[in-house]
């Protein structure tokens, strides 16, 4: 159940997501890439889906204070 719920959200999220880390500098276009491509080759393999918020600081690609900050300002987009 607690993959639907990553997945559904990951699927709502995960453009402005990604899009608004490298706005913000904390990510480049190739890592994002890379996560995205580690996502979906999990899924391809039915792993349990990881949302790419989880991803990227699994790979030292971003820290948890930034990830704080891009979801402060996602949220702030749907007010």
């Amino acid at each position: 159940m607690e993959n639907d719920v990553d997945k559904k959200l990951a699927e709502q999220y995960f453009p402005r997501f990604g899009k608004i880390a490298i706005d913000m500098g904390f990510v480049t276009a190739k890592q994002l890439k890379e996560a995205i491509i580690e996502q979906v080759e999990d899924d391809i393999v039915d792993k349990p889906h990881r949302p790419i918020g989880k991803i990227l600081p699994e790979n030292s690609w971003i820290t948890k204070e930034q990830i704080a900050i891009v979801l402060n300002e996602l949220f702030k987009e749907h007010d």
